[in-house]
């Protein structure tokens, strides 16, 4: 069977987190998410990130993650600032709109956004007759494989303290932005910087679960109403608790995001003696080539890689690796690509 590479969550689970869990089959525990794991998993993502203080709870997924987090941050009249690529605003069907909340877009760079674009929209909703911001979301890797540098969430940091925004991080591909090569900041550091994060583990070898850190727990005084409210409480919680505490009691977590950034990395420098020609430079997992239209579908077709941008000749085609990609799987579809 060819090896698709159209995401990086068509796998079921490393076979590390299985086991875990297959050892874990006749306990009995407490229910929605207030079990032994759960909080062993909390302990050990604390000691990695440097939040010793920070409220995380586990959720089943990203869109979920994110539409729960923003619409109990924000008030009714309140709204939040991404770029236009962000997975909010194109890839979550209007879930925060739903919600109430105005998604306030600016045009992405490298898919980021830029300190000025946060001001300038400060300066745009300065009275109640507009929405008021007062996040900014930001996803690291971003929606086009880049990762911010510490230089520039810094700058970002600073510019959400002038204007008392909070600075939320979408990490569904947080363990391929922390082992990139182009990664210049430590997990202490990343830990530290925005007020909410989250760390995926539905795009990183687990079955399913995203750990959402909410450093300020004054912050999330009623957070677990909301879970409830909003529908996401998983009664079986423990079973994210146990694949997190896999995860990150020796490092596991980003091992396999080193797996996922190597092979991707592997396509990348083939292809490029090939003389393919690259949308974006991307240091993570996702990467994406530009081919003349014909020549795309044959690729698409065969490999299952997701359609990113249609154009008038050409077409934008994403290949993206994960934990269990092998070298022998990114030799097909370099040698594919090379023979058309």
């Amino acid at each position: 069977m060819t090896r698709l590479f159209k995401n990086d969550y068509s796998e079921l689970a490393d076979e590390r987190i299985i086991e875990a869990i297959k050892k874990h089959l006749n306990e009995q525990h407490k229910a929605y998410g207030l079990d032994e794991h759960s909080e062993n998993a909390k302990g050990y993502i604390r000691k990695t990130f440097d939040v010793p203080n920070a409220d995380i709870h586990f959720l089943a997924g990203g869109t979920q993650t994110n539409m729960v987090t923003i619409s109990y941050f924000l008030k009714p009249y309140e709204a939040v600032i991404a770029c236009d690529t962000g997975h909010i605003n194109v890839h979550e069907t209007g879930a925060v709109e739903a919600s109430g909340h105005k998604i306030i877009t600016c045009k992405n760079k490298d898919g980021k956004i830029k300190p000025e674009d946060i001001e300038h929209q400060m300066k745009l909703h300065t009275d109640e007759h507009v929405v008021k911001p007062k996040m900014v979301y930001i996803s690291n890797s971003t929606e086009s494989g880049t990762i911010y540098t510490k230089k520039e969430l810094e700058d970002i940091r600073r510019i959400c303290d002038t204007y008392s925004l909070y600075l939320f991080i979408d990490g569904a591909r947080l363990g391929s932005a922390l082992t990139s090569k182009a990664c210049d900041y430590t997990k202490e550091f990343f830990g530290n910087i925005a007020d909410i994060f989250y760390i995926g583990g539905t795009k990183n070898g687990l079955l399913i679960g995203e750990a959402l850190v909410i450093k300020n727990k004054e912050l999330s005084e009623c957070f677990r109403y909301h879970i409830k409210n909003r529908g996401a409480m998983l009664a079986k919680g423990f079973l994210i608790g146990i694949e997190f505490e896999e995860a990150f009691k020796d490092g596991l977590y980003f091992e396999l995001a080193k797996q996922s950034n190597e092979t991707s990395e592997y396509i990348k420098e083939e292809l490029k003696k090939a003389n393919i020609v690259f949308d974006s430079d991307s240091p993570t997992n996702q990467q994406f080539i530009i081919l003349p239209n014909e020549k795309a579908d044959k690729v698409i077709k065969e490999f299952g890689c997701e359609l990113w941008e249609k154009r008038e000749k050409e077409k934008v085609i994403r290949i993206v690796t994960s934990f269990s990609t092998k070298k022998e799987d990114c030799d097909e579809i370099i040698n594919f690509i090379k023979e058309l």
